[in-house]
């Protein structure tokens, strides 16, 4: 069980107030690492997390995707019983599925209900980078469970709870669960840089319908048709045209839109995918490497968060600027990763993206220089740098403890 503490516009001492929203998680690691739903945590002041055995804790968020509806927390604690993640493009339709959390705060509810659909678009998170590809089940799933567990008969994850289709707000036959092979991905990510890295084809994208598939001369109304493939993108130097048609991704049949934006979104700028795709009335194959959204692939050796230390007593992350990020700022630098929340950088409102460009007035190159002269400094800490696309210097000052 999850309950996060949100504090409302103005502060608490400025006339605002304190309010909370509830939902669950699912422990992914002994060490204490559980995945729950952005929207659960957003915001959030303060998380606490309550075992099924009753034993509570104060977590803190590592990371948050907002794209997917994916958060992972951290609790402090070791030798935890954990779930392992099963495949979820192994799920059928009509598969038995349980889902587990807890819906009005009745604590370690199961439900039971079979895969209704897959590959589900419901327009739920709200953003054009947005990737729904949800698992569609009937099993009863209500407030509460949201960023609990759906696991197959073997009691594998297959799913992260996230939505229900509801016009009384309540369980009217149908939910939503991220894919856990999804989920996986951003889990990883977030783990290990602080945020997802999302890798992008650079294509415009339709479903298939009957028109189109006969105009192509395709067997069935299904895969994704390309609409427009975008200048330098992963697309256009794979030799993927306007008109084409994905039909299958590693060898996985590609339906829809929801289903291709999921595939893709299991990778990383830099990795390959294996794409089929129709024109002309022929079948070709062909092996993208996915880009970022700068249509960059180099980030798999520059972007690399450092500085174990440094979150542990200031609570941020560093890593070195890329090649084009240097190049669009013109600065050397270390670019802070993630902040943890009520830590000591925390509390100077330093944003995540901030590029360091010197540590109590000495310049620094790289993030390697940037945590020496952090970890060299006596007392008191001046960070000075700059925004992305910002002129303005700004300087952050706190004494270390």
């Amino acid at each position: 069980n999850i309950k996060a503490l949100v504090e409302s516009e103005g502060g608490f001492w400025n006339g605002g107030t304190l309010s909370g929203s509830s939902g669950s998680g699912v422990i992914v690691s002994p060490d204490g690492l559980i995945v729950t739903n952005h929207h659960v945590v957003e915001n959030s002041t303060d998380i606490k997390v309550t075992l099924a055995d009753k034993r509570a804790y104060k977590a803190r968020v590592v990371g948050s995707d907002p794209s997917t509806d994916i958060s992972l927390l951290q609790i402090q604690e070791i030798g935890l019983p954990f779930v392992i993640f099963g495949n979820s493009d192994s799920v059928h339709v009509g598969e038995w599925v349980m889902a587990v959390g807890n819906p009005f705060n009745l604590e370690s509810t199961v439900t039971a209900g079979i895969v209704s659909a897959k590959g589900r678009n419901i327009d739920i998170l709200g953003s054009n980078g947005s990737i729904e590809s949800f698992i569609q089940t009937d099993a009863a799933v209500n407030p509460g469970n949201s960023g609990g567990a759906l696991v197959n008969t073997a009691g594998e994850l297959v799913g992260i709870n996230t939505a229900i289709i509801t016009e009384s707000g309540n369980y009217e036959g149908y939910s939503f669960a991220v894919p856990s092979n999804l989920a996986q991905k951003v889990v990883r990510d977030l783990r290990e840089y602080g945020e997802v890295k999302r890798a992008f084809l650079g294509v415009g994208i339709n479903n298939v319908d009957s028109e189109i598939a006969r105009d192509l001369g395709l067997p069935n109304a299904e895969g994704v048709y390309i609409t427009r493939v975008n200048t330098a993108s992963a697309a256009a130097e794979a030799g993927l045209q306007q008109g084409d048609v994905i039909i299958s991704v590693n060898n996985i049949r590609v339906r829809s839109t929801p289903e291709l934006l999921e595939m893709v979104g299991r990778y990383r700028p830099g990795e390959q995918m294996l794409t089929e795709y129709w024109r002309k009335g022929e079948k070709y194959r062909v092996r993208v490497t996915l880009k970022d959204s700068n249509n960059a692939t180099n980030w798999l050796a520059s972007n690399k968060y450092r500085g174990d230390e440094l979150e542990s007593s200031l609570g941020l992350t560093l890593r070195d600027l890329n090649k084009e990020e240097r190049r669009k700022t013109g600065l050397s630098g270390a670019t802070v990763g993630s902040i943890r929340r009520n830590s000591l950088v925390a509390e100077t409102n330093m944003q995540p993206g901030f590029i360091i460009t010197s540590v109590n007035d000495m310049s620094i190159e790289d993030a390697t220089a940037a945590i020496e002269a952090i970890q060299n400094a006596y007392n008191s800490l001046k960070l000075n740098g700059y925004y992305p696309e910002e002129s303005q210097m700004y300087s952050y000052r706190f004494k270390k403890r």
